[in-house]
C-alpha cells in the first residue's frame, strides 16, 4: 500500500493496531505519523491518550504498558514511537505483536533505513497492521513527483521552475515542501508559477545555476558557463563541484545513449532515459555537437576533476579555477 492511499484510510478513521513506517526517507515517514496524530484522537482526548516516545530513551517497560493501557475517555490510545530506529529491543515486543491491544493504535517510525526483514517483529507487525516502505524518490522520478505535489497544492509550476526546484534543492522532499509551502502563503491558489517566482522567494537565480550551466556547456557557449561559475565563485552555497560534476556527467551519458537510439522522437526518448521531455528535447538537439568520440573524452574529463575535487592530484587549485579548467577541456578538441 502506498502513501496516498495509507492516508486516504486515515482520513476515513480506517485505522490499524500497528503502522511500521521505515525506510531511507523520512518525508513520508512524517507525513503518515502526522496524519494519524491528527486524526486518531481529538484534541481534548490526547492528554490522556496520547503517548509520544523516542527510540533512544524509552524503556521497553514503560512502552508496553503505555501499550497496553486502556484509554480513558474516548475509544482509543495512539502510541507513537519517534526515531524507532535507535531502540534496541524490538523483538521483546513479539508478544505484543501477537496479540495487541485492541484499543491501541501503534505507530513505529523507523527513519533512515530499513527494518531487517528476516526479523520475526516485521512478520509479526505485517499479519496484524500496515509495514510501509518509505523509498527514496528516484532521480528520474523527481521532477514528475514536484508537479504532483504543486499541482496538488492547488498551483501549476512550468518545466524550467521544476527543474531549478530539482537542481537546487535535489531530493529532500521535506525540503522541497518547506519552499512551495512558503510560496502558497505568498501567491493565490490558481496561480502558474515560473522560475521568476522560484527566483524572487527560494533564492535560487533562474540564470546562474547548475541546470544554466549544464546548458551553456550544451550549447557549447564557454564565456556564459564562465559566468556561471563567477557566481557559484561569489556564492558558494549555489553549488559545488561534486554536483557539478555529476550532473555533466549524467548529462553526457544521456547524450551517448541517445547516439545509439533507433528513434528520434522526443517522448519515445523521454521514455527511455526517465526524463521529462522538455529534457529529451534538449539533448537530443546537444547530440549534434559531441559525438560519441568527444563524450568519451569528456566523461574521462569529468572522472578526473571528480578526483581532483577530493584532493587527489590537486593540492591548491580552488573549486572555481577546477571547474573553469574542466570546462575548457570539455568544450575544446
Amino acid at each position: 500500500m502506498n502513501e496516498r492511499l495509507i492516508l486516504k484510510e486515515i482520513e476515513k478513521k480506517s485505522f490499524q493496531s500497528i503502522y511500521l513506517l521505515h525506510g531511507e526517507e523520512p518525508y513520508f515517514i512524517d507525513l503518515i505519523s502526522n496524519a494519524l496524530i491528527d486524526n486518531v484522537l481529538k484534541d481534548d482526548e490526547k492528554e490522556f491518550n496520547q503517548g509520544i516516545l523516542y527510540g533512544k530513551s524509552t524503556d521497553l517497560n514503560i512502552l508496553v504498558n503505555e501499550l497496553r493501557s486502556f484509554p480513558m475517555g474516548s475509544e482509543k490510545r495512539l502510541v507513537v514511537l519517534k526515531e524507532a530506529q535507535d531502540f534496541k529491543n524490538f523483538e521483546a515486543l513479539c508478544p505484543y505483536f501477537e496479540n495487541p491491544n485492541p484499543t491501541t493504535i501503534f505507530v513505529i517510525c523507523y527513519k533512515y533505513k530499513k527494518y531487517d526483514a528476516r526479523k520475526k517483529s516485521l512478520k509479526l507487525v505485517a499479519k496484524q497492521g500496515t509495514v510501509f516502505l518509505s523509498e527514496k524518490i528516484k532521480e528520474y522520478q523527481l521532477n514528475e513527483w514536484i508537479q504532483r505535489y504543486v499541482t496538488g497544492r492547488g498551483f501549476s509550476l512550468n518545466s524550467k521552475a521544476t527543474m531549478l526546484l530539482n537542481e537546487f534543492l535535489g531530493n529532500d522532499l521535506g525540503r522541497i515542501v518547506n519552499e512551495v509551502e512558503k510560496l502558497g502563503i505568498i501567491y493565490p491558489k490558481g496561480t502558474a508559477l515560473d522560475e521568476k517566482h522560484i527566483e524572487e522567494n527560494i533564492g535560487i537565480s533562474k540564470d546562474y545555476n547548475l541546470f544554466e550551466l549544464t546548458n551553456a556547456v550544451a550549447a557549447q557557449d564557454i564565456h556564459k558557463a564562465f559566468k556561471i561559475i563567477h557566481y557559484f565563485e561569489m556564492n558558494p552555497k549555489a553549488a559545488h563541484i561534486t554536483t557539478v560534476v555529476s550532473s555533466l556527467f549524467t548529462f553526457f551519458s544521456n547524450i551517448l545513449k541517445i547516439h545509439f537510439l533507433k528513434f528520434t522522437a522526443r517522448e519515445a526518448i523521454a521514455k527511455e532515459l526517465r526524463v521529462h521531455p522538455f529534457v529529451a528535447g534538449e539533448l537530443n538537439k546537444a547530440k549534434a555537437k559531441f559525438s560519441p568520440k568527444k563524450i568519451a573524452f569528456n566523461m574521462e574529463v569529468l572522472q578526473e576533476y571528480d578526483l581532483k575535487s577530493k584532493g587527489y592530484g590537486n593540492t591548491s587549485s580552488s573549486q572555481a579555477e577546477l571547474m573553469k579548467e574542466m570546462v575548457f577541456k570539455l568544450l575544446n578538441p
